[in-house]
């Protein structure tokens, strides 16, 4: 063996040669990891927004079951039924914006509004927990309830994603026999368990999941509360259908 294989032999059996080697291929594969990261985050944004439209139309129950919809098909039918507005504190309903406004959405039919949708965030178990709940236009009837992103364990509170659990909150009432705002809660176990009077106020609870009911019981509570004038608001029209720009204009 000549003495020039020999050296490059023992060159690439130092230390200094796999350092060197260990830090090119992390440079190298670095480079790819942020290049697609870079790529993708566009359509990393469209699919999440695409997600969230989603989770607004199923909570609104205005996905038709058992069918695989295209994007294109959601974005139409966002478009057709809900209207991204604001509420101020005085739950009255604004085009734009403001500083201390809430966001809020409109389901409608036609300009006329069938309801209206509140986004919620909450504490979790493990993270946040962020979903819609949705009320007929009567101001207190949950018309359905959905979540698009959480942190909770995995057949335990990750049931909160399930259809079955989402199912439990239409037809839910979020005020008492004495008008005033209960909110809806979870449940330890059944709701048809709890006496009669609560049971138009409380969904099943999970399975192993207290705490992760408990919050989220706390976070609707919360959220509720807050968009009350607006739930007044509507609960004085009695349900009536009104125009989309005759609200917005009131």
């Amino acid at each position: 063996m000549s003495d020039k294989k020999q050296s490059n032999r023992s060159f690439k059996n130092s230390r200094v040669y796999v350092v060197f080697f260990a830090l090119a291929v992390a440079l190298v594969f670095s480079v790819l990891i942020t290049s697609a990261a870079t790529m993708l985050k566009p359509l990393h944004q469209q699919n999440r927004i695409l997600d969230k439209k989603t989770n607004l139309l199923e909570a609104a129950n205005l996905l038709p079951e058992n069918e695989r919809l295209t994007p294109e098909k959601i974005q139409t039918i966002y478009d057709t039924h809900i209207r991204e507005v604001h509420a101020d504190p005085r739950g009255q309903i604004l085009r734009q914006a403001t500083g201390d406004s809430l966001q809020l959405y409109l389901i409608h039919t036609d300009q006329q509004v069938q309801g209206y949708i509140v986004p919620i965030s909450t504490r979790g178990l493990w993270g946040k927990i962020h979903g819609y709940l949705a009320f007929e236009a009567d101001g207190e009837t949950v018309a359905g309830f959905s979540v698009y992103s959480h942190s909770e364990t995995p057949g335990l509170g990750g049931e909160i994603e399930s259809q079955w659990f989402q199912d439990n909150f239409k037809g839910k009432k979020i005020l008492n026999a004495h008008n005033q705002l209960v909110s809806v809660s979870i449940a330890k176990g059944k709701s048809e368990n709890l006496p009669e009077n609560l049971q138009d106020h409380y969904v099943d609870g999970i399975s192993g999941a207290t705490l992760t009911g408990r919050y989220l019981s706390e976070g609707l509570e919360e959220t509720l509360t807050q968009y009350e004038p607006v739930s007044i608001i509507f609960r004085q029209k009695k349900g009536s259908q009104t125009h989309l720009d005759t609200l917005l204009d009131e």
